[in-house]
């Protein structure tokens, strides 16, 4: 495709007007000032439009599309404890296939190519992302109330047959990771044996770390350790990781993620929705950790609109340190864009640079609330919309276009995933 005469966020995150970009088969073939000699197909007009990187969640759960809006008003453990797991114990895979596709729908309505994932039913998971033409590093979520041996544990044989059948499936759009859901639904046994195999296979790590000051100071209690300390010194920062929420984190915590390359996904909606808190993203950009952006789940958001997030994310942290110039609109569309690409290993994803996957979302730019303009980028971070996405690319494929699906039958997920929510309410 040929996006003509359009204003571009480059690879610097720097504004450039009146640019020509070219993409070619699954990648950016030409970003120039000038018209290209070559016919890259078909034309698109960048009169009022703004085009860019996509966006990569680094936090979901997306198969609870099908608990939105319910357990509303609670603390996370009552919430986690009576309403979601009791809802999760009654999902089949088909539930969890069209849940993952109704979010994938909203993920590409509002630029988002790429999630990173934990939940189960993964290859239910798998099959409606490589349906839809998104990306997803998935992990199915451990737990272990029992205290059983790791290796037999159903979830670790799960695993195993996940990674074989599905890594880098659909050219690298799958990625298995995985995934340690918390200290506090764990033991030190799983979390060392997990982490172990993780380092053995070379894939990432995906837990929740610190997301409320019960769990944080819990975890104190039983282990003499912050959650932080305790996940390192079992090897889960060995590989590469992703650590969620991060919202209590003290002391070395913020050295020992910087030191062990983690990234820390802020999930600034889902986080005061539950009043978990809110991340110091400042302090860990200080220190050089790689921030990124989470969702989490449209249960406790409700919804996967990235725009509303960075815009939470930059004005929670201006709060939370008393201090306006805290997180600046460049800081908050690199955690959108590059830094979650890095954390689920897409190194060739995240930027608009030649070469790199064609990965992109445009905005109509010509709406009244964009208007007028002093610096585009503080207009796309508070004064943007999610609806004012046109059009979402990835890898060279457009999934989204002025209103339609191009991949996914939107009335038929949403009609399945209602059929489901009403099965299991049934069943309750």
């Amino acid at each position: 495709m040929y996006f003509k005469d359009i204003t571009i966020i480059d690879e610097g995150l720097d504004v450039r007007q009146g640019m020509h970009v070219g993409t070619e088969g699954d990648r950016i073939a030409y970003i120039g000032a000038k018209t290209p000699s070559k016919d890259y197909g078909d034309v698109y007009n960048g009169k009022g439009k703004l085009l860019m990187s996509a966006f990569y969640n680094a936090h979901a759960h997306s198969p609870m599309t099908l608990l939105r809006g319910y357990g509303e008003n609670m603390s996370l453990q009552a919430w986690l404890n009576e309403k979601i797991f009791p809802f999760e114990e009654k999902l089949r895979g088909s539930d969890v296939y069209w849940g993952t596709l109704l979010a994938m729908a909203e993920s590409i309505r509002y630029g988002i190519v790429s999630t990173t994932d934990m939940y189960y039913f993964c290859d239910s998971m798998a099959q409606a992302v490589l349906e839809s033409g998104a990306k997803d590093n998935i992990s199915r979520g451990m737990v272990n109330f029992s205290g059983q041996s790791v290796k037999e544990l159903p979830s670790y044989a799960e695993i195993g047959c996940l990674y074989k059948n599905c890594h880098n499936a659909g050219g690298g759009k799958i990625k298995i990771d995985m995934s340690i859901h918390a200290e506090y639904t764990t033991n030190p046994e799983t979390v060392s044996e997990l982490a172990a195999y993780a380092k053995e296979l070379g894939v990432n790590m995906h837990l929740h770390l610190s997301e409320t000051s019960l769990e944080h100071e819990e975890c104190k209690a039983r282990h003499g350790m912050t959650p932080a300390q305790y996940f390192n010194s079992l090897g889960a920062f060995d590989a590469k990781a992703t650590a969620a929420h991060c919202v209590w984190l003290e002391g070395e915590d913020f050295d020992i993620l910087a030191q062990k390359g983690v990234t820390a996904a802020t999930c600034p909606a889902s986080n005061m929705k539950l009043a978990s808190g809110i991340c110091n993203v400042p302090l860990l950009l200080q220190k050089g950790v790689n921030v990124a952006i989470g969702t989490d789940s449209v249960s406790s958001n409700n919804n996967l609109n990235f725009i509303e997030e960075m815009k939470f994310m930059a004005c929670s942290a201006k709060v939370r340190n008393g201090d306006p110039t805290a997180v600046t609109p460049k800081e908050a569309i690199h955690a959108a864009t590059k830094a979650g690409a890095a954390s689920q290993c897409r190194e060739d994803c995240g930027a608009l640079k030649v070469g790199n996957k064609a990965d992109v979302v445009v905005f109509d730019v010509s709406q009244p609330h964009m208007s007028p303009v002093h610096d585009i980028l503080t207009n796309l971070v508070y004064s943007a919309s999610g609806s004012d996405v046109v059009l979402t690319m990835s890898d060279g494929k457009v999934l989204y276009k002025d209103g339609e699906y191009k991949t996914i039958d939107v009335e038929k997920a949403m009609f399945e995933t209602e059929r489901s929510r009403a099965r299991i309410l049934s069943e309750l």
